[in-house]
């Protein structure tokens, strides 16, 4: 029984880290990643649709990203996307493709963005902490049921405990990796 408990925890938390990874995927270092804008939403048809299903994304330059609308009809609805994000990118539309040339950041830019990994890091250990909480949760209605000892719930909440700590280590490292990428010049 504690063993499927400590798995599903396992499970969330493992959920929580990989959510993290990915909304830190779109933060921008100084290097072009197809990442920063492949799950941007495009209103295509009257649907926001991420742009990973509507072109492809190369990196021809290391400052550079170029889009290639799988339905060039789609062209000017993804150039609007790109132009409406918060990611201060003016696309460079040939007809064909558009390719975005992505400037140099500023220290003053950097530092901005270390805050928001710091914020979005911060995010990632509460998740982990709150699939903790309702977890001793769960362990302490078992124990309130007779389905546990007293015993099986402290040493449930120690294991938990354990495996909480770990992940968010992951966690603080994930977030000194994307840190250290946005710091490198």
């Amino acid at each position: 029984m504690l063993e499927d408990i400590y798995r599903e925890a396992k499970a969330r938390m493992k959920g929580a880290l990989q959510a993290l990874e990915e909304d830190l995927a779109g933060i921008r270092t100084g290097r072009a990643s197809p990442a920063l804008i492949e799950r941007l939403n495009v209103d295509y048809y009257s649907a926001p649709t991420p742009l990973i299903q509507l072109a492809s994304i190369a990196v021809p330059e290391p400052r550079s990203l170029l889009i290639k609308p799988f339905d060039a009809s789609s062209l000017k609805a993804i150039e609007r996307a790109i132009q409406a994000s918060e990611l201060g990118l003016t696309p460079n539309n040939d007809g064909k493709t558009i390719r975005l040339n992505l400037p140099p950041l500023t220290e003053e830019r950097r530092r901005d963005l270390v805050k928001i990994v710091h914020n979005r890091v911060e995010e990632g250990r509460v998740a982990v902490r709150n699939v903790r909480r309702d977890t001793n949760k769960d362990l302490s209605e078992f124990e309130n049921e007779k389905m546990i000892s007293e015993d099986d719930r402290k040493r449930g909440e120690k294991e938990l405990q354990k495996i909480t700590d770990s992940f968010i280590e992951e966690i603080n490292a994930t977030g000194e990796r994307k840190e250290k990428e946005i710091l490198e010049v």
